[in-house]
């Protein structure tokens, strides 16, 4: 299983640096996990750039793969790790989702690099 952060489906849909380093893993809906926060920051952000209908086509293309809503057992787990490891309430969520389901985080935010179970494409790396 992947997590695709919020950072890497916004490369993917706006065809940015990253994005071929994304792709395979946004294509591959059987193995990704997609909590409902990522489709939240998504459609906030492609409504912003783009539309509402827009928008809901993004969320539509989420929907292919696992979406996980936050629950308890989920926002408990997140604050535990937003303790430990410093991070934002979002970074915690999305993090703590990945753990939870044993899925490996791929993200492009330098606050979570460093955790075990991220892969980081870092984006001063252009190479697609």
């Amino acid at each position: 299983m992947v997590l695709v952060d919020t950072c890497g489906w916004i490369e993917w849909l706006t065809a940015g640096p990253l994005a071929k380093r994304y792709e395979p893993l946004l294509s591959q809906t059987g193995d990704l996990l997609v909590p409902t926060l990522v489709q939240f920051e998504l459609y906030k952000w492609v409504c912003r750039e783009r539309d509402e209908p827009t928008a809901l086509e993004v969320i539509g293309v989420t929907e292919q793969g696992t979406v996980v809503p936050l629950d308890t057992s989920l926002a408990l787990q997140a604050a535990d790790l937003a303790a430990a490891h410093r991070l934002a309430m979002a970074d915690a969520i999305v993090y703590a989702t990945a753990r939870q389901h044993d899925a490996e985080l791929v993200t492009s935010d330098s606050h979570v690099q460093h955790l075990p179970g991220v892969t980081y494409f870092s984006k001063n790396d252009k190479e697609q």
